[in-house]
């Protein structure tokens, strides 16, 4: 028997298996969620699915996702992520990772973790509407607004409201999968 899923446009394999299992389910582990801040900025005035089509390309480009090493990418390397033709090849939002790298580190330092930083705005508790339908969930949130702001104000960037409210979703912050979705 099928399994019923959110209304999504299933536009690969990829989206599909992202959304059984990687959407809206709780994520902890810090390289991973600075892995999903990076590749939701990259996202901005993309589709997801072209994200997720280059996510192995990306995880190669920036090792792993490490924000150790990300922090510390020079002109060079810079030049050469420019140059790969596997990511998305804005300058803006490459030199945003970086500096978003450097401020992740900044913030492991002070919270112990991100994950403790993160989680925080919710008490570590997972935030479910249960929305009957996809047209129902909103594009960004007083969370994500609140993220957002503390974000900014700690030098991040490509980290709006709207970017925010999909890297919730993305981390399980939010379960956005609709009442009828067998994945909730």
């Amino acid at each position: 028997m099928e399994k019923n899923r959110c209304n999504w446009k299933f536009s690969s394999k990829k989206m599909l298996i992202y959304h059984d299992i990687r959407w809206c389910k709780p994520l902890h582990n810090d390289n991973e969620l600075f892995a999903m801040l990076i590749l939701e900025g990259a996202q901005a005035g993309l589709s997801w699915s072209t994200i997720l089509n280059r996510e192995e390309n990306y995880r190669k480009a920036f090792d792993n996702f490490d924000p150790e090493i990300v922090a510390k990418y020079d002109d060079n390397y810079i030049l050469e992520l420019m140059n790969n033709k596997g990511i998305i090849r804005n300058k803006l939002k490459i030199i945003s990772a970086i500096k978003n790298a450097q401020n992740f580190l900044k913030i492991k330092e002070k919270f112990e973790s991100f994950d403790k930083y993160i989680w925080n705005f919710t008490d570590g508790k997972i935030i479910d509407k249960k929305y009957k339908n996809l047209k129902d969930i909103p594009a960004k949130s007083d969370l994500s607004e609140k993220i957002s702001k503390d974000l900014k104000a700690r030098g991040f960037s490509f980290v709006g409201p709207t970017i925010i409210y999909s890297y919730l979703q993305g981390i399980g912050i939010y379960n956005d999968h609709i009442e009828t979705c067998d994945y909730r």
